[in-house]
């Protein structure tokens, strides 16, 4: 039998696809993991944002088998970036000639004389390197401290893999004329419902009395191939985890370097207003400047297409940086909307928050390095760690889909 933690996209994709007997062992009471989506006070709101930009056309198919298209959106993406009190097109770098005229100058002069021998090493170095000084120091190096919550310098060059939007001189200067809209997700799919509707699709292949609810596992031992639960004992053949991946070491009682496997936490506050805002394009802006407590505030209402103002708000903190009462977070949350020109003379009339730990994982040669050791060590004792946080690894919610499928076939 295969065992099965966690009943979010990477487990349940992983049981609808296996042919083998499986258990999906969940410790919450609903299913989803962090796509779960809430329905408060005519609002529907994700756990944080989570949009589909399926490249994999096989995988789009099979998720579509059991939702009617009317139901899902296509939404073309616009963002921008809140650049001291001005708008700029994302991504940053492709859109310094938005800036004043002084600061594009300091942004094309570094740009075109970056030192040939300038070191790449670190994401920080990297960012330097690619882009020179001022573009690095006005937007990619503060907006990528407040998102990680960590120093930079402690993170992979890949740290962010296909979902960092490089670009060369060349690219940058034909976009003045000519804008590419050059974006991994220029169009997305969105659930009218939220992404719940994704899971619930997802999970309509697996057999529900396979999915047991509102159990906690507590620990494993590899080595008789045996897990226990708040519940019971269980023995399983192969185990597929999509826990945290230093949790997963902790249950097995496998030793591990702590110091290796790094984190950010993120605190969401979900926001509902009496009446729409300022911002009425826009699905998301990132917000660079520390003055700000959040990096990203979404629009749910500019997304799915409502009458009254909608957000998902962002906040970054370190993996061991204690989390201030959210009371206290949202006032000081509304006051920097305000501040922002986010929020005007809108009411808040319905809030919720979720606090995601972890949140993004820090992707560093250290981890990349150990990890595949971890690994060749778990699948040796029959376990398989997969999902965002089993594979330590900054991905999208199909690649967690595309992961489990190939595991699938692979077992």
């Amino acid at each position: 039998m295969d065992l099965i933690i966690g009943a979010g996209i990477s487990g349940l994709t992983y049981a609808a696809a296996t042919t083998h007997d499986y258990l999906v062992l969940e410790a919450e009471q609903q299913i989803g993991g962090y796509c779960k989506t809430i329905y408060q006070d005519g609002f529907t709101w994700d756990y944080s944002g989570h949009f589909f930009h399926f490249q994999h056309p096989e995988l789009r198919d099979y998720v579509m088998q059991r939702i009617d298209p009317d139901e899902m959106l296509t939404v073309q993406k616009h963002t921008q970036i809140l650049y001291r009190d001005r708008h700029v097109d994302f991504p940053f770098q492709m859109n310094i000639h938005q800036l004043p005229q002084e600061e594009f100058i300091d942004c094309l002069y570094d740009l075109f004389t970056i030192p040939a021998d300038a070191p790449a090493d670190t994401f920080k170095q990297m960012l330097y390197a690619k882009f020179g000084r001022s573009i690095a120091e006005k937007f990619l190096i503060p907006y990528n401290t407040k998102l990680y919550a960590t120093d930079l310098d402690r993170l992979d060059v890949d740290a962010m893999g296909r979902f960092f939007p490089y670009a060369d001189r060349e690219q940058i200067v034909r976009n003045f004329r000519q804008p590419e809209g050059r974006s991994y997700n220029a169009t997305f799919l969105y659930p009218k419902q939220g992404c719940i509707r994704i899971v619930n699709s997802v999970a309509s292949h697996v057999d529900q009395a396979r999915i047991s609810l509102g159990e906690r596992l507590l620990s494993i031992d590899p080595d008789s191939h045996t897990a226990v639960t708040d519940k019971r004992t269980i023995h399983y053949d192969r185990l597929i985890s999509t826990m945290p991946l230093p949790k997963l070491f902790d249950m097995c009682g496998i030793h591990y370097d702590k110091q290796v496997y790094t984190w950010n936490k993120v605190l969401v506050f979900n926001l509902g207003f009496d009446a729409k805002g300022p911002e009425r394009t826009n699905c998301w802006l990132y917000i660079p400047e520390s003055r700000y407590i959040f990096y990203r505030v979404g629009f749910y209402d500019n997304i799915i297409g409502q009458d009254r103002m909608s957000l998902y708000v962002e906040i970054g903190f370190g993996k061991d940086e204690a989390v201030p009462s959210a009371e206290s977070l949202l006032e000081r949350t509304l006051d920097d909307l305000r501040a922002a020109g986010i929020v005007t003379t809108q009411r808040l009339v319905a809030h919720q928050h979720v606090l995601m730990d972890p949140a993004y994982v820090h992707i560093t040669r250290r981890s990349e390095a150990d990890k595949q050791v971890m690994f060749d060590r778990l699948a040796q004792r029959d376990i398989y760690s997969i999902g965002r946080y089993g594979a330590w690894k900054y991905c999208s919610l199909e690649d967690n889909m595309h992961d489990a499928f190939t595991l699938a076939r692979q077992l």
